[in-house]
């Protein structure tokens, strides 16, 4: 009797009960997963793509190698190599090989997940070509690797960032399908915020949830923060104000944690005049230090209240209608 199928429908509701939101991501995936397709997500940094495969591994029990694509990613740190001294006594042999994460991921059937895909370089992404198009590899001396009928390959890249990226051929995109992951809504950012820490008051956290997702609106904004800043702001909150005995939703407390987290994140335009700190502070005062709306008085983690982000997204400092990106 045959193993049953690592990727199928019982893989798809588990990962409904591990990922906050991405349903329509979750089934694409599963889906090409299922029909031995490989795979390119493609979306902003903070959205989910290395949750998303971390998870798909776990749900399919299999093996999942991670690989973070760079400039010195070369073709043997990715496939493999023959180790130079045990080569220098023995010779070339299966013995003396040591196998890279496409090798052994091609051998055991499992997942390679390749972060930053744009940032590798053009020799190590020809041996991908081959391997997606022929399911083998042939390394020299050492002979043909067969692919595992579960073996997959998934591709992440971030399309806003430029810097140390090059263009990808043609040929990569032909093999593989490609997943668009745009950010989170304003209800499932402020849950997996929550996930990540829960000390906060709720009405405070869903206004740096809503601050953190007006960056990427604001006029002299090129790319705002993921939902990373919101955890990494909230954390700095719960923290900062045990130093300084000062309630966390404070605005000594609140502007400054807000600040360090978001400042470095956000990337502004070059022909703003305001730094990342003065639009920090800019919507941080539109946004968390504002009167309360009396009819937005609801729980942003209750789904018949508000949705964070929705309350005050009238007000221009908050989300001006022209978006700088």
């Amino acid at each position: 009797m045959s193993a049953p199928a690592p990727y199928g429908p019982s893989t798809l509701e588990t990962l409904r009960e591990t990922v906050v939101g991405r349903n329509r991501e979750l089934e694409l995936v599963t889906a090409a997963l299922m029909g031995r397709r490989h795979l390119l997500l493609e979306g902003p940094p903070g959205t989910g793509k290395s949750t998303l495969l971390r998870a798909v591994a776990d749900a399919s029990d299999r093996p999942f190698a991670f690989v973070e694509g760079n400039a010195e990613l070369t073709p043997a740190r990715l496939v493999g190599h023959f180790d130079p001294a045990q080569v220098l006594e023995a010779g070339y042999s299966n013995d003396v090989w040591v196998d890279g994460p496409l090798a052994s991921s091609l051998r055991d059937g499992g997942l390679l997940y390749l972060e930053e895909i744009n940032r590798i370089p053009e020799e190590t992404l020809n041996v991908l070509v081959t391997v997606m198009s022929e399911g083998d590899l042939t390394v020299p001396r050492l002979g043909r690797i067969e692919a595992h009928p579960e073996f997959r390959l998934v591709a992440a890249m971030n399309p806003f960032d430029a810097v140390g990226t090059a263009r990808i051929s043609g040929a990569i995109y032909d093999r593989m399908c490609r997943v668009s992951m745009d950010y989170q809504s304003a209800g499932d950012e402020f849950d997996i915020a929550q996930r990540q820490i829960s000390e906060i008051d709720q009405t405070f956290a869903g206004k740096i949830v809503e601050l953190v997702r007006a960056t990427r609106s604001h006029r002299d904004v090129r790319v705002g923060s993921s939902v990373r800043g919101a955890i990494d702001t909230l954390i700095l909150c719960r923290d900062l104000a045990s130093l300084r005995s000062l309630p966390a939703a404070s605005r000594d407390v609140g502007l400054d944690a807000s600040i360090t987290a978001l400042s470095g994140r956000i990337q502004v335009h070059d022909s703003a005049t305001s730094s990342p700190e003065q639009i920090i502070t800019e919507l941080y005062d539109a946004i968390v230090d504002a009167p309360d709306d009396p009819q937005s008085d609801g729980d942003p983690g209750d789904s018949s209240g508000p949705e964070p982000g929705k309350a005050r997204a009238s007000r221009p400092a908050a989300n001006p209608t022209t978006n700088g990106s």
